[in-house]
């Protein structure tokens, strides 16, 4: 069995066309648009190295020259080692992945906890479709591309059906309490628009609502709700969308426990839940 190209030869301008026609459209929508924008970087720093010639010095490098956007680069470096993976299972290279031993930036977690205080004040200026965004986003503890992917046909038997995108775990949500005055209220919306679509979350011409519209909203309202609220001013521009998640599951901790809020976000693993999502910390006595 003979490989792709000559070892001696290959270049990770190669190895970066064979994993975009062969890798890349099995990965989600989301994770494909984030390589289109990564492989650029590495593109720009390795097109015609030679993998031969491609040592773990140059990763440390790469990484140095890109210490400005930190989150980004650590991203790269995940990126490549997988292609460099992909490479020496196609015979392009035998070499150790040259990632190995080498760390990225160092990354601060992230510790806001949306208060309903924050939330509300943001609410308050938001249009309705971004209302039904923010509370299906906070009831569900779903990611946003999660949220904007639900539609009626997602109902069944009582549950609101979730296949995560990024991880393919599927979620059963019970449809009840607030969720369920939620879906009856999109679904009156719904039935006095004449643009029909099973997305429960759509514009304000009843077309289904996207990433981009979703942002720009979310990002009008903040700062209406930042003006209106001069000393909450700072707390209310922090607040991202994707904090709703984080909400969602501190939230659903103290109420029902760490592995409730687990089970929400659709974590195989408790400790996931705890060491990336529940920014609140225990709720303990004191000493008397």
């Amino acid at each position: 069995m003979q490989a792709d190209a000559p070892l001696h030869t290959t270049r990770f301008a190669d190895v970066e066309k064979k994993y975009a026609a062969d890798a890349v459209p099995k990965l989600a929508a989301s994770t494909a648009r984030m390589y289109r924008s990564d492989i650029k970087h590495l593109l720009a720093a390795f097109s015609e190295a030679p993998l031969a010639q491609i040592k773990p010095m140059h990763i440390k490098l790469f990484l140095d020259d890109h210490d400005d956007k930190p989150t980004t680069a650590n991203r790269c470096k995940r990126l490549f080692s997988t292609m460099w993976n992909h490479a020496r299972g196609w015979g392009y290279t035998d070499l150790p992945n040259p990632c190995e031993g080498i760390k990225g930036h160092f990354l601060e977690k992230r510790t806001t906890y949306i208060t309903d205080a924050i939330f509300n004040a943001v609410y308050e200026h938001a249009s309705a479709s971004l209302r039904d965004a923010m509370d299906l986003a906070y009831l569900t503890g779903q990611r946003p591309a999660d949220a904007l992917r639900m539609t009626a046909h997602d109902l069944v038997d009582g549950h609101l059906i979730v296949t995560q995108a990024k991880t393919q775990q599927p979620l059963r949500i019970i449809v009840g309490g607030a969720l369920a005055e939620l879906l009856e209220r999109i679904h009156t919306r719904k039935s006095m628009r004449t643009i029909v679509t099973a997305a429960l979350l759509t514009n304000m011409n009843g077309k289904r609502l996207t990433a981009p519209v979703l942002r720009n909203q979310f990002e009008a309202a903040r700062e209406a709700a930042a003006f209106a609220y001069p000393t909450m001013a700072e707390s209310i521009r922090n607040f991202r969308f994707y904090d709703l998640r984080a909400k969602a599951a501190d939230d659903t901790s103290d109420m029902r426990g760490d592995q409730a809020a687990s089970d929400l976000l659709g974590h195989d693993s408790i400790r996931t839940t705890q060491r990336h999502y529940l920014r609140r910390g225990k709720i303990v006595g004191s000493t008397r």
